[in-house]
């Protein structure tokens, strides 16, 4: 569905991504992580043919986004960026004039994609009435509008409370069970990403420094934790005998390869250092994340300049080619 190859973008000398290359097959639920400034919303906006890439290819739904950004785009809806909605007008009007910029929708596919975000009822209320969380269900509503394969999530739970964070996950989550969607996901919320996500990448200052099915963080580090009565002097004496390869928030250590945690018990004991708790340690998201940008930071990137550009400002070389952030241009 989502196909980058050697993608970058500059903004003068600035790169805000670099040497991209990313695929995200059909059927999927594909987290996009990075902090602000990583190049996320740069590589949606390419992906939606807003932002000109610098060099690269860039195909959606299998039409190159360059050459036949119609083509490409009129089987995609998103969310990307802050959605903006006339106040003034009823959620109903919002959406007859956002679908004039795409293609001639029935009253009955309004009426299908209202009820199916959850605004039956509220359809004739003036936005500006509407809570957050509603607003972000007028925006999803919109996004849907063109019966989409494909769907682009730019940070959807941004700013919900708890219960919108919910509704947005099941609402998500039946979008691809019920509706058989392709859906790439942005987003901070890392407990959600791990909840949703199937498959993910994360990006750091322009490039990506990871890619691969969400499972397989559980197994990328042996991480233990370990509870003595001084976790420096344990730390440095694992390292000079190779048992470790890392540790970190005195308490946790990484095992070598071939090391076991009875090995790490009966080094420490030997050299009268006591044990007072020894546990092996499933890595979630978080941590596997956070590991892999500490990581990162020990090896600066020559795309530092970058984090300027992100994540909702470009600067004026951005090149805007449609009235909606989402859909392609109609007949």
């Amino acid at each position: 569905m989502i196909q980058l190859r050697n993608v970058s973008k500059a903004f003068g000398d600035r790169m805000a991504v670099q040497d991209l290359t990313l695929t995200v097959p059909g059927g999927e639920i594909f987290g996009l992580l990075g902090h602000n400034g990583a190049g996320k919303s740069t590589a949606i906006g390419m992906m939606l043919g807003q932002v000109w890439p610098t060099e690269g290819e860039i195909r959606i739904c299998g039409a190159d986004i360059i050459n036949d950004r119609q083509h490409a785009l009129q089987k995609v809806g998103a969310i990307f960026e802050t959605p903006v909605f006339y106040d003034y007008l009823s959620g109903w009007r919002n959406l007859e004039i956002f679908s004039h910029y795409t293609a001639r929708t029935s009253k009955q596919r309004i009426r299908e994609v209202i009820d199916w975000v959850g605004l039956t009822g509220r359809e004739k209320s003036q936005v500006k009435t509407y809570s957050h969380g509603m607003r972000a269900r007028l925006a999803l509503a919109q996004a849907l509008l063109p019966q989409p394969d494909l769907l682009i999530l730019d940070e959807p739970g941004d700013g919900l409370d708890p219960e919108g964070i919910h509704e947005m996950r099941q609402t998500i989550l039946r979008l691809r069970s019920e509706m058989g969607l392709t859906i790439l996901l942005s987003s901070h919320l890392l407990s959600e990403v791990e909840q949703l996500c199937t498959r993910i990448a994360v990006m750091n200052q322009g490039r990506k420094v990871f890619e691969g099915p969400l499972a397989s963080i559980h197994q990328s580090r042996n991480w233990v934790l370990l509870r003595v009565n001084d976790f420096s002097a344990a730390v440095g004496l694992l390292r000079r005998e190779r048992l470790i390869v890392e540790a970190r928030d005195g308490k946790l250590i990484s095992l070598a390869a071939e090391a076991k945690t009875e090995d790490v018990v009966r080094c420490l004991v030997h050299n009268e250092i006591s044990v007072h708790e020894i546990s092996p340690q499933e890595q979630d998201l978080e941590g596997f994340y956070l590991s892999l940008m500490r990581d990162e930071q020990a090896e600066p990137s020559a795309a530092e300049a970058s984090a300027a550009l992100e994540p909702n400002d470009f600067p004026n070389e951005r090149q805007r080619l449609s009235p909606s952030p989402s859909l392609a241009e109609g007949p």
